[in-house]
């Protein structure tokens, strides 16, 4: 069945709930989570190890849910092994009022809520968010930040008090420098740097790879001191998991 545009408007195109497993990156990690993916994308990172989410090769696969339908599968499946839920994507930004709606719910059910995005769109529901993890996309993803757009959503963040973060993935030195520039921008704000993954589709064991440029990045931030202030993590998931997709 296709559903129309009014049949759709009140609902979040979901394309996998999962979980109990643990957050793998950013200000979340190690945080025992369910994940709740949402389908859509505003940018076309090159690195994305998400494409499926934008890309239309799992279209078919996208549920347009209610909020209360999402709640609901979250906790058939996680029962009683979780009080953290993470919104992913994609963008979860691109979603309005269907989002607040399940943020609210989930708050009502006493369970936390961390969202990640790209901070290319505001939404007035990002003050509810308990944990809000703002990725901009360095020039290795072929993607250019709207420095007017993250300004004015780093300056309403802080003027409401919300827990967020910044979080840069670096694959290179113009990464390196980009992250720079971001962090100078915003030198209040939660601090974060990750290597990344540049072979989302290897099989098996990648930890080698990943902890190799891991240890590449420590010496670019031991050695400069606009990091003094930055955490540098791995992708922990993709460490003890390799790039297998998590269910």
């Amino acid at each position: 069945m296709t559903l129309t545009r009014t049949a759709t408007e009140a609902r979040l195109p979901v394309l996998e709930v999962f979980g109990p497993t643990i957050q793998g990156e950013g200000m979340m990690i190690g945080q025992k989570t369910m994940f709740v993916r949402t389908a859509g994308c505003d940018y076309r990172c090159a690195w994305c190890d998400s494409k499926f989410t934008w890309d239309g090769s799992e279209r078919h696969l996208v549920r347009h849910l209610t909020p209360a339908e999402v709640l609901a599968e979250v906790c058939a499946l996680g029962q009683d092994r979780f009080q953290h839920v993470t919104v992913s994507g994609g963008n979860p930004a691109l979603i309005g009022e269907p989002m607040a709606e399940f943020i609210r719910l989930c708050h009502e059910r006493e369970l936390r809520v961390g969202l990640e995005t790209q901070g290319s769109r505001w939404q007035d529901w990002f003050t509810e968010i308990d944990d809000l993890s703002i990725s901009p996309k360095g020039p290795s993803s072929g993607m250019e930040t709207d420095w007017d757009v993250l300004d004015d959503l780093v300056a309403r963040l802080t003027s409401h008090g919300v827990h967020f973060s910044l979080k840069v993935v670096v694959f290179n030195a113009a990464d390196l420098a980009f992250a720079r520039a971001v962090f100078a921008r915003y030198p209040h704000a939660e601090k974060y740097l990750q290597p990344g993954n540049e072979d989302v589709a290897a099989a098996g064991d990648i930890s080698r790879r990943l902890l190799d440029k891991l240890a590449w990045l420590f010496e670019q931030v031991i050695a400069d001191k606009a990091f003094n202030d930055v955490r540098v993590l791995p992708q922990l998931h993709a460490l003890v998991w390799g790039n297998k997709r998590r269910k």
